[in-house]
Protein backbone atom coordinates (compact mmCIF):
# COMPACT_ATOMS: atom_id res chain seq x y z
CA UNK A 1 0.00 0.00 0.00
CA UNK A 2 2.64 2.35 0.49
CA UNK A 3 4.59 2.12 -2.57
CA UNK A 4 1.19 2.76 -4.61
CA UNK A 5 0.73 6.30 -2.34
CA UNK A 6 2.90 8.40 -4.13
CA UNK A 7 1.45 7.10 -7.75
CA UNK A 8 -1.92 8.18 -5.92
CA UNK A 9 -0.93 11.33 -4.84
CA UNK A 10 0.63 11.97 -8.49
CA UNK A 11 -2.83 10.88 -10.05
CA UNK A 12 -4.60 13.47 -7.96
CA UNK A 13 -2.18 16.28 -8.80
CA UNK A 14 -2.24 15.98 -12.02
CA UNK A 15 -6.02 15.70 -12.13
CA UNK A 16 -6.38 18.74 -9.94
CA UNK A 17 -3.57 20.90 -12.01
CA UNK A 18 -5.73 20.28 -14.62
CA UNK A 19 -8.69 21.24 -13.47
CA UNK A 20 -7.36 24.32 -11.95
CA UNK A 21 -6.02 25.42 -15.38
CA UNK A 22 -9.40 24.60 -17.23
CA UNK A 23 -11.33 27.15 -14.62
CA UNK A 24 -8.38 29.32 -14.97
CA UNK A 25 -8.99 29.59 -18.96
CA UNK A 26 -12.39 29.92 -18.69
CA UNK A 27 -12.25 32.79 -16.72
CA UNK A 28 -9.88 34.28 -19.58
CA UNK A 29 -12.49 33.55 -22.42
CA UNK A 30 -14.73 35.29 -19.96
CA UNK A 31 -12.58 38.18 -19.60
CA UNK A 32 -11.96 38.64 -23.14
CA UNK A 33 -15.72 38.11 -23.69
CA UNK A 34 -16.71 41.34 -21.93
CA UNK A 35 -13.76 43.37 -22.39
CA UNK A 36 -15.57 45.24 -25.10
CA UNK A 37 -17.84 46.28 -23.11
CA UNK A 38 -16.89 46.62 -19.54
CA UNK A 39 -13.83 47.82 -17.65
CA UNK A 40 -11.46 45.71 -16.43
CA UNK A 41 -11.83 47.30 -13.21
CA UNK A 42 -15.56 46.52 -12.63
CA UNK A 43 -14.36 42.36 -13.78
CA UNK A 44 -11.93 42.15 -10.75
CA UNK A 45 -14.43 44.46 -8.49
CA UNK A 46 -17.44 42.01 -9.45
CA UNK A 47 -15.12 38.65 -9.45
CA UNK A 48 -13.82 39.36 -5.69
CA UNK A 49 -17.21 40.51 -4.56
CA UNK A 50 -18.50 37.03 -5.92
CA UNK A 51 -15.47 34.95 -4.57
CA UNK A 52 -15.32 36.76 -0.78
CA UNK A 53 -18.41 34.93 0.45
CA UNK A 54 -16.51 31.74 -0.42
CA UNK A 55 -13.53 32.81 0.43
CA UNK A 56 -14.54 34.22 4.11
CA UNK A 57 -16.68 30.83 4.53
CA UNK A 58 -13.13 28.52 4.23
CA UNK A 59 -11.30 30.88 6.39
CA UNK A 60 -13.63 30.99 9.34
CA UNK A 61 -14.59 26.65 8.45
CA UNK A 62 -10.95 26.62 9.55
CA UNK A 63 -10.95 28.71 12.63
CA UNK A 64 -8.47 31.33 10.62
CA UNK A 65 -10.05 34.23 11.16
CA UNK A 66 -7.96 35.82 13.99
CA UNK A 67 -4.78 34.83 11.96
CA UNK A 68 -5.84 37.23 9.33
CA UNK A 69 -3.59 40.32 11.20
CA UNK A 70 -1.65 38.09 12.88
CA UNK A 71 1.61 37.94 11.27
CA UNK A 72 3.33 39.35 7.98
CA UNK A 73 0.67 41.11 6.97
CA UNK A 74 3.21 43.66 4.78
CA UNK A 75 4.43 40.50 2.91
CA UNK A 76 1.11 39.31 2.14
CA UNK A 77 -0.23 42.67 1.02
CA UNK A 78 3.20 42.91 -0.91
CA UNK A 79 2.73 39.96 -2.61
CA UNK A 80 -1.17 40.52 -3.47
CA UNK A 81 -0.17 43.85 -5.15
CA UNK A 82 2.26 42.29 -7.42
CA UNK A 83 -0.03 39.57 -8.16
CA UNK A 84 -2.85 41.96 -9.14
CA UNK A 85 0.01 44.39 -10.84
CA UNK A 86 0.49 41.01 -13.32
CA UNK A 87 -3.11 39.89 -13.35
CA UNK A 88 -4.14 43.42 -14.44
CA UNK A 89 -1.72 43.07 -17.07
CA UNK A 90 -2.49 39.81 -18.14
CA UNK A 91 -6.24 40.68 -18.72
CA UNK A 92 -5.87 43.81 -20.40
CA UNK A 93 -3.32 42.04 -22.98
CA UNK A 94 -5.79 39.33 -23.96
CA UNK A 95 -7.90 42.41 -24.35
CA UNK A 96 -6.07 43.16 -27.29
CA UNK A 97 -4.02 40.05 -28.03
CA UNK A 98 -5.61 36.59 -29.27
CA UNK A 99 -5.64 34.15 -26.37
CA UNK A 100 -2.81 31.78 -27.34
CA UNK A 101 -0.89 34.35 -27.76
CA UNK A 102 -0.79 35.86 -24.10
CA UNK A 103 -0.80 32.56 -22.58
CA UNK A 104 2.22 31.69 -24.90
CA UNK A 105 3.89 34.39 -23.68
CA UNK A 106 2.62 33.74 -19.90
CA UNK A 107 4.28 30.82 -20.07
CA UNK A 108 7.93 32.19 -19.91
CA UNK A 109 7.03 32.75 -16.24
CA UNK A 110 9.15 29.71 -15.10
CA UNK A 111 12.16 31.61 -16.73
CA UNK A 112 11.63 34.53 -14.56
CA UNK A 113 11.70 31.91 -11.76
CA UNK A 114 14.38 30.15 -12.94
CA UNK A 115 16.43 33.55 -13.09
CA UNK A 116 14.82 35.13 -9.92
CA UNK A 117 15.62 32.61 -7.46
CA UNK A 118 19.41 33.13 -7.46
CA UNK A 119 18.86 37.14 -6.50
CA UNK A 120 15.90 36.32 -3.87
CA UNK A 121 16.90 32.87 -2.54
CA UNK A 122 20.76 32.71 -3.00
CA UNK A 123 20.49 29.97 -5.39
CA UNK A 124 22.99 29.18 -7.69
CA UNK A 125 21.40 29.23 -11.10
CA UNK A 126 22.77 26.49 -12.96
CA UNK A 127 23.76 26.81 -16.67
CA UNK A 128 21.16 24.81 -18.21
CA UNK A 129 18.64 26.87 -16.74
CA UNK A 130 20.36 29.54 -18.00
CA UNK A 131 19.91 28.42 -21.88
CA UNK A 132 16.57 27.52 -21.13
CA UNK A 133 15.79 30.87 -20.44
CA UNK A 134 17.68 32.61 -22.81
CA UNK A 135 15.98 29.97 -25.31
CA UNK A 136 12.48 30.67 -24.26
CA UNK A 137 13.06 34.56 -24.62
CA UNK A 138 14.10 33.73 -28.36
CA UNK A 139 10.70 32.19 -28.47
CA UNK A 140 9.24 35.26 -27.20
CA UNK A 141 10.76 37.74 -29.43
CA UNK A 142 9.80 35.36 -32.66
CA UNK A 143 6.18 35.67 -31.26
CA UNK A 144 5.44 39.21 -31.12
CA UNK A 145 8.48 40.45 -33.14
CA UNK A 146 9.63 43.73 -32.07
CA UNK A 147 9.96 46.52 -34.82
CA UNK A 148 6.96 44.70 -36.91
CA UNK A 149 2.96 45.15 -36.96
CA UNK A 150 2.81 42.38 -34.44
CA UNK A 151 4.14 44.35 -31.65
CA UNK A 152 2.75 45.87 -29.15
CA UNK A 153 1.81 47.20 -25.41
CA UNK A 154 -0.27 44.27 -24.73
CA UNK A 155 2.71 42.17 -25.69
CA UNK A 156 4.91 43.79 -23.05
CA UNK A 157 1.68 43.20 -20.78
CA UNK A 158 1.96 39.61 -21.27
CA UNK A 159 5.70 39.59 -20.56
CA UNK A 160 5.07 41.96 -17.07
CA UNK A 161 2.23 39.27 -16.18
CA UNK A 162 4.82 36.71 -16.77
CA UNK A 163 7.42 38.53 -14.14
CA UNK A 164 4.87 39.63 -11.87
CA UNK A 165 3.38 36.04 -11.23
CA UNK A 166 7.38 34.95 -10.51
CA UNK A 167 8.34 37.85 -7.80
CA UNK A 168 4.77 36.80 -6.38
CA UNK A 169 5.87 32.93 -6.11
CA UNK A 170 9.05 33.62 -5.09
CA UNK A 171 7.62 35.97 -2.20
CA UNK A 172 5.13 33.30 -1.26
CA UNK A 173 7.71 30.41 -1.12
CA UNK A 174 8.53 32.80 2.25
CA UNK A 175 4.62 32.56 3.12
CA UNK A 176 3.77 29.09 2.59
CA UNK A 177 5.31 27.52 5.87
CA UNK A 178 4.22 30.54 8.21
CA UNK A 179 0.88 31.22 6.82
CA UNK A 180 -2.44 29.27 5.92
CA UNK A 181 -3.71 29.74 2.55
CA UNK A 182 -6.78 30.36 3.39
CA UNK A 183 -5.27 33.74 4.50
CA UNK A 184 -3.00 34.11 1.68
CA UNK A 185 -6.36 33.63 -0.47
CA UNK A 186 -8.72 35.78 1.18
CA UNK A 187 -5.54 38.56 1.49
CA UNK A 188 -4.94 38.03 -2.24
CA UNK A 189 -8.72 38.84 -2.76
CA UNK A 190 -8.98 41.81 -0.58
CA UNK A 191 -5.97 42.88 -2.30
CA UNK A 192 -7.70 43.20 -5.82
CA UNK A 193 -11.02 44.23 -4.42
CA UNK A 194 -9.02 47.60 -3.04
CA UNK A 195 -7.31 47.91 -6.52
CA UNK A 196 -10.17 47.08 -8.38
CA UNK A 197 -12.32 50.43 -6.36
CA UNK A 198 -9.28 52.39 -6.82
CA UNK A 199 -8.54 52.05 -9.99
CA UNK A 200 -13.08 52.56 -10.66
CA UNK A 201 -12.30 56.03 -9.21
CA UNK A 202 -9.76 56.98 -11.21
CA UNK A 203 -11.53 56.06 -14.08
CA UNK A 204 -13.10 58.99 -14.56
CA UNK A 205 -10.39 61.33 -14.82
CA UNK A 206 -10.11 59.96 -17.91
CA UNK A 207 -13.13 60.05 -19.36
CA UNK A 208 -12.54 63.30 -21.87
CA UNK A 209 -9.80 61.11 -23.58
CA UNK A 210 -9.99 59.39 -27.10
CA UNK A 211 -8.26 55.96 -26.16
CA UNK A 212 -7.62 53.85 -29.59
CA UNK A 213 -5.19 51.27 -27.70
CA UNK A 214 -7.93 48.32 -26.31
CA UNK A 215 -5.77 47.75 -23.75
CA UNK A 216 -5.84 50.76 -22.37
CA UNK A 217 -9.74 51.19 -23.00
CA UNK A 218 -10.35 48.23 -21.53
CA UNK A 219 -8.51 49.44 -18.48
CA UNK A 220 -9.92 52.90 -18.60
CA UNK A 221 -13.37 52.58 -20.11
CA UNK A 222 -16.40 54.04 -17.60
CA UNK A 223 -18.06 52.62 -15.56
CA UNK A 224 -21.04 50.45 -17.53
CA UNK A 225 -23.59 48.88 -15.12
CA UNK A 226 -23.65 44.57 -16.46
CA UNK A 227 -26.67 43.42 -18.15
CA UNK A 228 -28.12 39.70 -16.84
CA UNK A 229 -26.11 38.05 -19.46
CA UNK A 230 -22.99 39.71 -17.98
CA UNK A 231 -23.42 39.40 -14.92
CA UNK A 232 -23.78 35.93 -14.98
CA UNK A 233 -20.80 35.73 -16.60
CA UNK A 234 -19.08 37.62 -14.26
CA UNK A 235 -20.59 35.12 -11.14
CA UNK A 236 -19.34 32.17 -13.41
CA UNK A 237 -15.80 33.95 -13.34
CA UNK A 238 -15.53 34.40 -9.45
CA UNK A 239 -16.43 31.17 -8.59
CA UNK A 240 -14.08 29.43 -11.08
CA UNK A 241 -11.53 31.99 -9.58
CA UNK A 242 -12.39 30.24 -5.95
CA UNK A 243 -12.09 26.74 -6.94
CA UNK A 244 -9.29 27.39 -9.43
CA UNK A 245 -7.04 28.60 -6.30
CA UNK A 246 -8.47 25.69 -4.49
CA UNK A 247 -7.22 23.52 -7.04
CA UNK A 248 -3.90 24.84 -7.86
CA UNK A 249 -2.96 24.84 -3.77
CA UNK A 250 -4.49 20.58 -3.99
CA UNK A 251 -2.14 20.16 -6.84
CA UNK A 252 0.98 21.39 -5.21
CA UNK A 253 -0.23 19.76 -1.89
CA UNK A 254 -0.20 16.20 -3.43
CA UNK A 255 3.16 16.50 -5.18
CA UNK A 256 6.22 18.54 -6.17
CA UNK A 257 5.96 21.36 -8.10
CA UNK A 258 8.82 19.71 -11.39
CA UNK A 259 5.65 17.20 -11.33
CA UNK A 260 2.77 19.45 -11.36
CA UNK A 261 4.05 22.62 -13.80
CA UNK A 262 4.35 20.39 -17.13
CA UNK A 263 0.85 20.11 -16.77
CA UNK A 264 0.23 23.86 -16.50
CA UNK A 265 1.27 23.94 -20.27
CA UNK A 266 -2.04 22.18 -21.04
CA UNK A 267 -3.42 26.03 -20.55
CA UNK A 268 -1.82 26.28 -24.50
CA UNK A 269 -4.12 23.94 -25.75
CA UNK A 270 -7.51 25.80 -23.57
CA UNK A 271 -6.16 29.21 -25.05
CA UNK A 272 -6.13 28.00 -28.39
CA UNK A 273 -9.72 26.20 -28.75
CA UNK A 274 -11.09 29.00 -26.73
CA UNK A 275 -9.70 31.53 -29.07
CA UNK A 276 -11.03 29.07 -32.12
CA UNK A 277 -14.71 28.44 -30.66
CA UNK A 278 -14.90 31.71 -28.92
CA UNK A 279 -13.49 34.46 -30.69
CA UNK A 280 -12.36 33.34 -34.22
CA UNK A 281 -8.89 33.82 -33.36
CA UNK A 282 -6.56 31.08 -35.00
CA UNK A 283 -2.93 31.81 -33.90
CA UNK A 284 -0.57 32.54 -36.71
CA UNK A 285 2.18 30.75 -37.85
CA UNK A 286 4.90 32.96 -35.69
CA UNK A 287 2.57 32.59 -32.32
CA UNK A 288 3.08 28.61 -33.01
CA UNK A 289 7.21 28.31 -33.71
CA UNK A 290 7.59 30.67 -31.05
CA UNK A 291 5.04 28.58 -28.45
CA UNK A 292 7.02 25.56 -29.49
CA UNK A 293 9.72 26.77 -28.57
CA UNK A 294 8.98 28.31 -25.25
CA UNK A 295 7.12 24.96 -24.11
CA UNK A 296 10.19 23.23 -24.80
CA UNK A 297 12.55 25.33 -23.66
CA UNK A 298 10.48 25.09 -20.35
CA UNK A 299 10.14 21.25 -20.53
CA UNK A 300 13.98 20.80 -20.75
CA UNK A 301 14.85 22.91 -17.85
CA UNK A 302 12.16 20.85 -15.93
CA UNK A 303 13.70 17.55 -17.73
CA UNK A 304 16.75 18.90 -15.76
CA UNK A 305 15.54 20.14 -12.52
CA UNK A 306 14.40 16.78 -12.01
CA UNK A 307 17.44 14.95 -12.62
CA UNK A 308 19.44 17.39 -10.16
CA UNK A 309 16.73 16.96 -7.25
CA UNK A 310 17.41 13.18 -7.98
CA UNK A 311 20.80 13.40 -8.41
CA UNK A 312 21.12 15.50 -4.55
CA UNK A 313 18.77 12.87 -3.07
CA UNK A 314 20.70 10.19 -4.02
CA UNK A 315 23.91 12.10 -2.83
CA UNK A 316 22.72 12.43 0.36
CA UNK A 317 21.02 9.47 0.88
Amino acid sequence: MASRLPVQSRSKAAVYVLLAVGFASMQDAVVKGVSGDLPAYETVIFRTSFAMPLLLGWLVWNNSLGNMFRTHVMLLVGRSLVLCSAYFAFVLSIAALPIATSVSIYFTMPFFVAALSGWSLGEKVPLYRWIAIITGFAGVLIMVRPGSEAFSIAALLALYSAFGYAAGQMMGRHLSSRVGTEVIANWQNITYLGVGIIVGLAAPLFAGLQIEDRSMAFLLRPWTWPDSQQLALLLVMGLLSVFGSVSFIQAYRHAAANFVAPFEYSGLLWAVLNGIVFFGDFPDAYTCIGAAIVITAGFWMLRHDYAATQSEIRSTA
